[in-house]
């Protein structure tokens, strides 16, 4: 789903409100109660609103999509961001990699197009991607296993990635408020990103459009501690404002 202005002006009001009419909705944005039906349906199929009858409210900030149901969204957003984090990542490099599958799209893009890597990571998935190619080094974190998406997280997890310094962190995350502010679900996933951030020379967010304007209950930190943004369509205004103040380089993928 591309983003439009209205979609943004939607999610504005209902974060606003915490629950909007349709018929509300249709008035304020001088559209028809049909357009708003259809936009409400793609906000709610990117999993930034829910739809209740006659309305729609925030997704919920509590509880993340199914790890196969976000597997199979966004996949070619995903594989062109993979690919311009891929290059802008040298050869011979250091990595943490943390949860998410954005993150395991990078891992696929640099299995194919590497050598010489080093891999630090708490997803299994990515181990197990980026182990196929035997020039790589990677090691996966102690801890504890997250039985629904393969993340390890826990104080042996903290433990292990801080004793390493690494030249990049490449970090997902699950959404993103206006104010720069970045949201995940699981406050021990949380500490585990914040770990690998504060390791690492260059730190790159990976974060496709859906993530901006979506609700989550935990803070992860703030997108201006992050050198580079990469993702798939602009921000909104107040975020790509924010990026420029803060000298925040991002970068749109091609597509």
């Amino acid at each position: 789903m591309s983003r439009s202005p209205r979609h943004d002006k939607i999610l504005q009001l209902v974060r606003e409100n915490g629950f909007m009419p349709i018929e509300e909705l249709a008035r304020l944005l001088d559209v028809t109660p049909q357009t708003i039906r259809r936009d409400i349906n793609q906000l709610c199929e990117a999993n930034l609103l829910r739809r209740y009858h006659g309305g729609a409210a925030l997704g919920s900030s509590v509880e993340n999509e199914d790890y196969f149901a976000r597997k199979g969204k966004f996949q070619s957003e995903k594989a062109h961001i993979a690919d311009m984090i891929a290059s802008s990542i040298p050869d011979h490099a250091s990595l943490f990699m943390s949860i998410g599958t954005t993150i395991e799209a990078v891992a696929q893009a640099l299995t194919s197009t590497h050598k010489g890597l080093r891999v630090i990571t708490n997803n299994i998935h990515v181990a197990s991607i980026m182990s196929t190619n035997p020039d790589f080094t990677v090691m996966i974190t102690s801890g504890t296993v997250r039985a629904s998406d393969g993340g390890i997280t826990g104080v042996a997890t903290l433990d292990f990635i801080n004793q390493f310094k690494v030249d990049y962190a490449i970090i997902g995350v699950s959404g993103i408020e206006p104010d720069g502010s970045l949201l995940d679900f699981d406050y021990r996933e949380v500490r585990v990103a914040q770990a690998m951030m504060s390791n690492a020379r260059h730190r790159y967010l990976a974060a496709d459009h859906s993530k901006f304007g979506r609700n989550a209950l935990v803070r992860m930190g703030h997108i201006s501690e992050f050198h580079t943004v990469f993702t798939d369509a602009l921000p909104p205004e107040p975020v790509t404002k924010l990026l420029e103040e803060q000298g925040v380089r991002l970068v749109l993928t091609e597509a």
